[in-house]
C-alpha cells in the first residue's frame, strides 16, 4: 500500500509551538483523508525548527465506490416537496428516481446515488491547500509581495517549500503538485541552513530522513533531546561535575537546533555568591543554557552547558566566548539586584505611614519592601483592591485559622505581613517565578524566625498536583489563608471559572486547599469560613478529582459526600472506611440486602403505601422480624456512637452485624403482607435499615 510524505519547510518556528503544530498537522491531514474515504495503517509527525513533517504509511490508493439510497416524498406529494427532494439528491427529474411501494405508506420516490471512488492523489491535492491555509497557529504572519492581497497565505513564519510525495514502498513515487500562493509542492527540500544549503531530492520517508541527516538535520525531536541530554551529562562528568537537568529547557533547546552541538562555558566564581536559583534562571531564561554542580553537591559550579546549532571549525571557542560574555553580563545584573534588595530603599521617609499602619520595622529591608508595596497602592484586582488590602485580609484570616491549625499566632501574623513583600524586590521583578523563594532568602538574611521564613516561600504551595504541600504549621496557616482569600474574593465578585477558562487559577487554589486539609489532616469548617455554599460545592468538585486520582471510586465518594459536608478531612476518612468495608465479604452482602430494602421501600413510598411512623414489636409474627429489629437497635446505637467519635471503621463494623439478620428477614418475611398494619410495620423496619446505614453513607448510591 502507498505511503505519503509531507514536509512544510519555513523560517524558524518558535520552539514552544512546534510539538503541538506537528500534532495538529497529523490530525488535520488524517481526518481529512479518512473523511474523504481513505484509510491508513499508521501516521507519525516530526518537527525541527524549520520544518513540520508527516509520514503516513499504508494509505489506500483509492477511496471506495459509494452507493446510497435516499428516501424521498410520496409520489402524490406537492410539487415543491418533490422539487426539493430532486435538488437535494442531485437529480434533474423524477424520471431519474425509483418508485418504491409500501403497503402501509403507499408509493414514494427513492434516489439511488452512486459515487465512484477517487484516486488518493486527487484527494490529497484537494485537501492540502485548505489545511495549510487555515492552519491553527496561535500567531501567524504574512510576507512578501502577496501579503498585501486579500486572502494572502498566513503562516507562523514565511513558508518556503512543500514536499508531497506518494507511492508504494518499493516502487517509484509521484509528486502531488498542489499549489498555494505561488508555492508548489515538489520532491525538493533543503538541509541545514549553514552546513548543507543545497537542494535535496527525496522519494519517500526513509531516504528523506537519511538525506536530511547527511545534510546535518536530525528530524526526530526525541532523538535530538536524547543527544543533547547524554552529551551534556558526558561533558559535565568529564569535568568532574553533574548536569542540573531541566525537562522544560531540554524540550525548548531541542526545538532551537537541527544539528545539536553540546559545549561548555564558564563564568567567574565570584558570581556564585548569587543564590543558585537566580543563577539558574538567569542562564536558562536569557541564554537557554544548562547549569552544573559538583557531583553530590547542591550548590552550583561556575560551568554552564550551551547547545549550538553549528559544528564550528574551531571546536566552538568563539561560540563559547560569545555566550560567556552574555552570561557574565546577565549575572552582573543579577548580582546587582541581589545586593540592592538587601539594602535600604532611598525613600524611607515616605513609607513611615504604611509601616506604622501595618506594624513594620523599617530598619529591615524586607519590611521596607512591604511598606513600599502598600504605599504604592499596587492593584491586586480592580474589584478586590490593592495588594496592601489583600495582605490585611490574609492577615486577619490567618489569625482565625491559627486556632484551628495550632500554629503560633505571633509567627503566623509576622509571616502573613511579609508574605508578599518580595513582590517589590528587584530579583522577583526580573524573575517572577522566584516569588516566595526570594522572600524566604531575604527573611533569613534579616534574622526572621525559621518558620516565618519557610511560610513566606511555602504559602504559595502546592501550585499543582505534583508540588509539595507545606509542613510547618505557620506555613500551612498562611497558605490556607492566602488561597481562601483568593477564592472567597473572586466568588464575591462573581469571577468564577467557566468551562476550560480559569484565568485566576481558582481550580488550582481550591485543589491546594483540599490537599493541605487532607495531607496535613486539618479540620476546617469551610462553609463557616467562606459563608458561600456555591464555593463549598466548588471545593466538593476539587475533592472528588483529588480522591479519584488517589484511587477512590466515584460512587463511594457520592455515597458519603452531602451538599452541606464542609469538613473535607472527615469526608475523605469516611470514603477510606467505606472503601475498606464495601470490598469485604460482609460489606458486599450487606450492600445487596440494604439496596433491596431501600429499593422496595422507595417503590412503596412512590405508590403512597402507608408506612408506620415507628416499628411496633407487638405486630411481629416471625423470629426473623424480632431478630432484625434487635440487630438494628444495637447496630444503630453502636454506629452512631462510632460516628460521633469519628471512628468510621468501627461504625462500619457495627453495621456489618446487620448482614445475617437482613438476609434472614428477606428469606423468611413477606414484606407486603395482606394485613395492612403488618405491612406498614414491616415497611417501617426497612426504613430503619435505611436510617441505620445512612449514618455512615447513602448505600443507594453505591453500585454493585
Amino acid at each position: 500500500m502507498p505511503n505519503l510524505l509531507l514536509e512544510l519547510r519555513s523560517e524558524e518556528i518558535p520552539a514552544r509551538m512546534q510539538r503541538k503544530a506537528a500534532g495538529d498537522l497529523k490530525k488535520l491531514v488524517t481526518d481529512a483523508l479518512v473523511e474523504a474515504g481513505l484509510s491508513y495503517e499508521g501516521a507519525r509527525e516530526y518537527w525541527t525548527p524549520r520544518r513540520l513533517a508527516l509520514d503516513i504509511h499504508g494509505l489506500t490508493a483509492r477511496s471506495a465506490d459509494v452507493r446510497e439510497e435516499r428516501k424521498g416524498p410520496r409520489t402524490d406529494a406537492n410539487e415543491k416537496a418533490i422539487e426539493g427532494f430532486l435538488r437535494g439528491a442531485g437529480l434533474s427529474s423524477v424520471a431519474e428516481a425509483q418508485v418504491v411501494s409500501d403497503p402501509k405508506k403507499g408509493d414514494f420516490y427513492v434516489a439511488v446515488i452512486s459515487k465512484p471512488g477517487r484516486a488518493a492523489e486527487e484527494i490529497i491535492a484537494e485537501v492540502m491547500p485548505g489545511i495549510i491555509r487555515d492552519f491553527p497557529w496561535p500567531k501567524s504572519m504574512r510576507w512578501g509581495k502577496a501579503s498585501s492581497k486579500p486572502g494572502a497565505l498566513r503562516w507562523v513564519r514565511p513558508l518556503q517549500s512543500i514536499v508531497c510525495t506518494f507511492g508504494p514502498e518499493h516502487e517509484e513515487t509521484v509528486v502531488i503538485p498542489f499549489e498555494i500562493d505561488g508555492i508548489t509542492a515538489s520532491n525538493i527540500t533543503y538541509g541545514h541552513r549553514f552546513h548543507a544549503p543545497e537542494a535535496i531530492t527525496v522519494r519517500r520517508f526513509d531516504d528523506y530522513v537519511a538525506n536530511l541527516e547527511k545534510a546535518k538535520v536530525i528530524l526526530d525531536a526525541e532523538r535530538r533531546k536524547d543527544i543533547i541530554l547524554h552529551d551534556a551529562r558526558d561533558i559535565a562528568f568529564a569535568n568532574g561535575l553533574e548536569l542540573v537537568e531541566d525537562e522544560g529547557l531540554l524540550e525548548e533547546v531541542s526545538g532551537l537546533v537541527e544539528w545539536p552541538q553540546v559545549l561548555m562555558g564558564s563564568f567567574e566564581e565570584d558570581y556564585l555568591s548569587i543564590p543558585s536559583e537566580i543563577i539558574r534562571l538567569t542562564i536558562k531564561t536569557n541564554q537557554k543554557c544548562f547549569v552544573t554542580r559538583r557531583q553530590g553537591e547542591e550548590t552550583l559550579s561556575n560551568k554552564f552547558i550551551l547547545i549550538s546549532n553549528i559544528q564550528a571549525t574551531d571546536g566552538g571557542k568563539e561560540i563559547i566566548h560569545g555566550n560567556g560574555k552574555v552570561v557574565r553580563a546577565r549575572l552582573s545584573d543579577a548580582l546587582h539586584f541581589w545586593k540592592r534588595d538587601q539594602g535600604n530603599l532611598p525613600d524611607l521617609e515616605t513609607l513611615e505611614a504604611s509601616a506604622k499602619k501595618i506594624g513594620l520595622d523599617l530598619k529591615k529591608p524586607l519590611d521596607q519592601r512591604m511598606a513600599k508595596l502598600d504605599a504604592l497602592d499596587v492593584t491586586f484586582h480592580a474589584k478586590l483592591g490593592t495588594q496592601g488590602a489583600r495582605v490585611a485580609r490574609i492577615r486577619a484570616l490567618a489569625s482565625e485559622l491559627a486556632d484551628i491549625t495550632g500554629a503560633d499566632t505571633a509567627l503566623v501574623d509576622r509571616a502573613a505581613v511579609l508574605a508578599k513583600a518580595d513582590l517589590r524586590t528587584e530579583a522577583v521583578g526580573e524573575f517572577p517565578e522566584l516569588q516566595g523563594l526570594m522572600g524566604r532568602k531575604y527573611a533569613v538574611l534579616q534574622g526572621e524566625n525559621a518558620s516565618v521564613a519557610a511560610a513566606i516561600e511555602d504559602h504559595y504551595k502546592p501550585q499543582g498536583p505534583s508540588d509539595r504541600v507545606p509542613e510547618d504549621k505557620v506555613a500551612i496557616t498562611v497558605a490556607l489563608a492566602d488561597k481562601l482569600d483568593t477564592l472567597i474574593g473572586f466568588w464575591a465578585i462573581d469571577e468564577k471559572p467557566t468551562g476550560s477558562k480559569d484565568p485566576f487559577a481558582l481550580r488550582r487554589a481550591a485543589l491546594g486547599v483540599v490537599r493541605i486539609l487532607l495531607e496535613r489532616r486539618v479540620r476546617l469548617p469551610l462553609l463557616a469560613t467562606s459563608k458561600d455554599s456555591d464555593l463549598l460545592s466548588f471545593f466538593h468538585d476539587r475533592l472528588k478529582v483529588y480522591l479519584r486520582d488517589q484511587g477512590a471510586r466515584h460512587d463511594l465518594i457520592d455515597a458519603v459526600l452531602t451538599p452541606e459536608a464542609d469538613d473535607l478531612l472527615m469526608v475523605a476518612r469516611r470514603v477510606e472506611a467505606l472503601t475498606a468495608f464495601i470490598t469485604s465479604e460482609d460489606g458486599k452482602n450487606l450492600l445487596a440486602g440494604t439496596k433491596r430494602a431501600t429499593q422496595l421501600l422507595a417503590a412503596e413510598e412512590k405508590k403512597g403505601t402507608v408506612i408506620a411512623d415507628g416499628v411496633s414489636a407487638a405486630l411481629f409474627k416471625l423470629d426473623a422480624e424480632r431478630e432484625l429489629f434487635a440487630a438494628i437497635s444495637s447496630a444503630s446505637k453502636d454506629a452512631a456512637d462510632a460516628v460521633a467519635g469519628e471512628d468510621f471503621r468501627s461504625a462500619m463494623a457495627a453495621l456489618s452485624k446487620l448482614r445475617g439478620p437482613v438476609d434472614r428477614f428477606f428469606e423468611d418475611v413477606l414484606v407486603n403482607d395482606e394485613d395492612a398494619a403488618i405491612r406498614a410495620n414491616r415497611l417501617a423496619m426497612l426504613r430503619l435499615i435505611r436510617e441505620a446505614t445512612g449514618t455512615v453513607a447513602d448505600f443507594s448510591k453505591i453500585s454493585g
